[in-house]
């Protein structure tokens, strides 16, 4: 009746030990470590970086307890281990002189960072800790504020180009347009094309209002200023278009878990686990780029002035990324705004690698006139990074390209063709940021606030042990064992999803253990008002785990319910709360359904005459 196949022991074994095995890297703390990664978008970090770092720290007699290369998506980083802070402090200054020659143009980013201090053995089996949020681990907090006037210059700036674009298509004469402040100008030569404009333009542009604004010099003038609505969409999409760029440039830098969200209408919060120098985090951020789009000037006169080391009026020297020089017009044709996506691909005729991208429609309708007016001139890619501008790349445009994709074709490898669409498609930023407030949280807070959570949790845990076993003797022992699976079950599936940590996932721990008793508290009195109604022992052990189930299961599913919804809809430090608070509901009912049972049918299960049942005293009807 009370017995287990095989098979079921078996699985809870299997659970057993892989709670045990996932659990323990958490117990071993963190190791200063230094950190390596690329400080240009160009520059790449393999495993002969790792080589080559290993090779400088042999030089200069430092032993490290380990080096790692890591992929994090496409982009590698190099981490090594040391004892202590100091052996840290002076490795990074000697790897950092070592790799960056020239202080004012790096090549590689070396900072400070925090590495697992798990065995070799256990990370081999990939058991690796929990991350720890900023409160718990220490590292950097930045508060950036979005120029929002900047991006709606950048916004007019780009209309100026769309009036041009759409009164030459109209066939209306135009005699100058600029931005002026936060507005366009147009000039016109007579009061009939002015007229005609504005009809065309309040057609082509919906989003822009045009009013006549008098006469200047002979000149009729045109002021187009965006209406509310379209401004407020472009601070939007500003906002959010920063967000996902900061993003993807911190996640490629390796930093476990940031937390980049945006507070109020124009500001972003930024946090950074683990990081301790705040220098170098300011770099990390810095290296958010800006993408342009521009043809180049191969003209002879061009290339004569070129030769001769001059830049002629109208174009900048840039270089590509093997470093040749190319003379650029200053004339930006699109810039990353208009870019929704790139990827890397193949050439359906030459099935050479090639890098597809997707603009948007305004960006789609001005590729289409510029391929069609530069038929066999070279189109520039420049990627700016900490205001220096790069060309990623410059192909010759072979024919109007219609439509919003498009395809960039040449010499290139595969892994070339990747790093360059990973480039553009993490390069574009909408409006310039400012650090407006920053804060370190250094490693000794957070391991307070550990010790803390820690000892909350572990003095809840032995009153909660101390009376479940006074009042339900064996049964409540039993129950503690179950319990104690439930904490390693939870711990184990919260360090394999790498989950982060914060003070309100302790709290949930906590809460989930004082709800996992309540199962145990089920079965139990569920045991005793059998043996009170005259069941044999083997029945109630039977019939109380059994009709107990359906209790248990109603409970918890409630408390999922809310767990769930405050996964779907909370932010921060709610949705950390939610995502412990649900998976210590599944492990409890594991843990008590069939742990504890098998704990139970393990014990009394074979016990052909079992007489009685530790449980504590039952309470019969009429007793005194």
């Amino acid at each position: 009746m009370n017995r287990y196949s095989l098979w079921k022991y078996l699985a809870v074994l299997v659970a057993l030990i892989i709670g045990l095995l996932y659990t323990l890297p958490n117990f071993f703390g963190e190791s200063p470590a230094v950190q390596v990664a690329g400080a240009k978008s160009t520059v790449k970090v393999d495993n002969n970086v790792l080589s080559r770092v290993e090779g400088i720290l042999a030089q200069n007699s430092i032993t490290p307890t380990g080096s790692f290369f890591e992929m994090n998506g496409p982009v590698g980083t190099v981490r090594v281990r040391f004892e202590t802070t100091d052996v840290q402090l002076k490795a990074k200054d000697i790897i950092e002189k070592a790799l960056n020659p020239d202080p004012s143009n790096p090549d590689y980013t070396v900072a400070l960072n925090l590495l697992p201090a798990s065995p070799n053995w256990l990370s081999s089996l990939g058991a690796r800790p929990m991350y720890l949020g900023l409160d718990l681990r220490g590292g950097v907090h930045f508060l950036l504020q979005v120029d929002m006037k900047g991006a709606l210059t950048g916004r007019y700036d780009s209309l100026a180009s769309d009036v041009r674009n759409a009164l030459r298509d109209a066939k209306v004469p135009l005699a100058g347009v600029e931005r002026s402040d936060m507005s366009l100008a147009a000039s016109f030569n007579s009061a009939a094309d002015r007229d005609a404009a504005i009809s065309e333009l309040r057609r082509a542009m919906p989003d822009m209002a045009f009013t006549p604004s008098g006469e200047n010099g002979g000149r009729f003038l045109l002021t187009g200023r965006l209406t509310e609505t379209a401004v407020t969409q472009v601070q939007t999409n500003a906002l959010k278009q920063n967000i996902t760029t900061l993003h993807n440039r911190i996640n490629e830098l390796g930093v476990a878990e940031p937390i980049i969200q945006q507070q109020g209408a124009d500001r972003i919060v930024v946090q950074l686990p683990g990081v301790q120098d705040v220098a170098k985090a300011k770099e990390i951020l810095g290296r958010t780029a800006t993408l342009e789009i521009r043809m180049v000037d191969d003209s002879p006169s061009a290339m004569a002035a070129l030769s001769a080391g001059t830049v002629p009026f109208g174009l900048e020297r840039y270089e590509d990324r093997d470093g040749r020089p190319l003379l650029l017009r200053r004339q930006v044709i699109l810039t990353g705004e208009n870019l929704q996506d790139a990827q890397p691909g193949r050439d359906q005729q030459t099935q050479q690698p090639s890098v597809n991208l997707t603009l948007d429609s305004k960006g789609a309708r001005i590729f289409r006139d510029v391929t069609r007016d530069n038929i066999n001139k070279r189109m520039a890619i420049v990627l700016f990074e900490q205001g220096k501008g790069e060309v990623v790349t410059a192909p010759v445009i072979r024919s109007e390209i219609p439509g919003g994709q498009v395809q960039i074709s040449g010499s290139m490898t595969a892994q070339e063709a990747a790093d360059t669409a990973l480039l553009l498609r993490a390069g574009a930023l909408a409006a310039p940021m400012e650090i407006i407030e920053e804060r370190t949280i250094g490693p000794s807070l957070g391991a307070d606030n550990i010790k803390q959570g820690f000892n909350a949790t572990l003095y809840g845990f032995i009153a909660i042990v101390i009376f479940i076993i006074l009042y339900y003797h064996l049964m409540g022992l039993f129950s503690t064992i179950g319990l104690t699976f439930n904490v390693l079950l939870l711990l184990a599936v919260l360090s394999m999803l790498q989950a982060t940590l914060t003070l309100p996932g302790i709290a949930a721990i906590a809460l989930t253990l004082g709800m996992a008793i309540d199962a145990n508290v089920l079965i139990n009195e569920r045991i005793r008002e059998e043996l009170r109604n005259g069941a044999s022992p083997q029945q109630a052990i039977h019939l109380g785990f059994d009709r107990a189930w359906a209790t248990i299961f109603d409970s918890n599913l409630t408390s999922l319910i809310v767990g769930v919804a405050l996964l779907a809809f909370g932010t921060g430090p709610i949705r950390g709360f939610a995502v412990v608070h649900c998976i210590g509901i599944l492990t409890s009912m594991f843990s008590s359904v069939v742990g504890v049972r098998a704990l139970v049918n393990l014990y009394y299960g074979n016990r052909r005459r079992l007489q009685s049942i530790s449980i504590g005293q039952i309470w019969k009807p009429g007793q005194k």
